[in-house]
């Protein structure tokens, strides 16, 4: 069994991103920058916009947190959007999700211009990847991919279960494999027998928020194990959806949690937002 190391892989892309930003500082004598809207104090959020922003500290961007009260109208969230797909310092735009029950998320992520568009959430982008045009990609299925490259793990032909079908995560993941030539089943809530499913899988991918909803039966003799999962033990432990300690005896490789595809995720912003900047800078030119 191999681990897949996803901090060591978005160590070596921060490395590569730092390198490009001096590079199109000296060019565009700009830098990238990214915004994010924060609505309320859930503290999951407010720790993923943190890590975030200290990610864009570390590579060298300008970043800016809007922070908003829970009780914030949907005219105002707006009205900073617009404010944001204007300003020309700014280049990905992120909405942290999810968003107060007042909110219409689906008219919120709509309104980001497409090309700030750098978690990969807006219909456009969602088009383009569906039918395997380039676009902004969301991070977490994009940073997935990056990490079977950096393995040299071939999808072709392989049969890849997505345990999971959320708009974030699943949809997307199914969408990238089938475009890299996977045989690829989804698999969600009200799947009938889910071990059937998930013992055919070469690649494993699951990501729904259950902690070891996936247990050593389940899975076949030297599968590839994807945690996407990110789950708060009783004992403050972070795990995965994935029963890692039994799992891992079983299997070729498997993503860690914490460790695993959670710093790929923020990796591909960072990488999503260079890609956003020089394709500004392009059309200002």
């Amino acid at each position: 069994m191999q681990l897949l190391d996803g901090k060591a892989l978005s160590a070596k892309i921060e490395t590569k991103i730092v390198n490009e930003v001096k590079e199109f500082k000296s060019k565009t004598a700009s830098v990238p920058g990214l915004a994010v809207i924060l609505v309320g104090q859930d503290p999951a959020s407010a720790a993923y916009v943190n890590m975030k922003k200290k990610a864009c500290d570390r590579v060298g961007f300008y970043s800016v947190t809007h922070e908003m009260p829970e009780d914030i109208s949907q005219e105002a969230i707006e009205k900073t959007i617009i404010m944001m797909n204007d300003n020309p310092n700014i280049d990905g735009i992120l909405i942290q999700l999810p968003l107060p029950a007042q909110i219409d998320t689906t008219k919120i992520l709509e309104l980001v211009n497409p090309s700030k568009d750098v978690d990969g959430f807006h219909p456009y982008n969602v088009g383009r990847l569906m039918i395997g045009l380039d676009g902004f990609v969301p991070c977490t299925p994009l940073g997935v991919m990056e990490l079977l490259s950096e393995y040299s793990i071939d999808i072709q032909g392989k049969n890849c279960v997505v345990v999971g079908a959320s708009n974030i995560v699943g949809k997307p993941m199914a969408s990238l494999l089938l475009n890299a030539n996977a045989t690829v089943e989804i698999c969600h809530i009200f799947t009938d027998d889910l071990k059937k499913h998930t013992l055919n899988a070469d690649i494993l991918l699951v990501g729904v928020g259950v902690i070891n909803l996936i247990k050593e039966d389940m899975v076949k003799d030297d599968a590839i194990i994807i945690d996407i999962g990110i789950n708060r033990a009783d004992n403050g432990k972070l795990v995965g959806d994935v029963d890692f300690e039994n799992v891992a005896k079983k299997c070729s490789y498997i993503t860690p949690v914490p460790g695993g595809v959670g710093p790929m995720t923020i990796a591909m912003l960072l990488s999503n937002t260079l890609k956003a900047a020089k394709m500004h800078a392009n059309e200002r030119e």
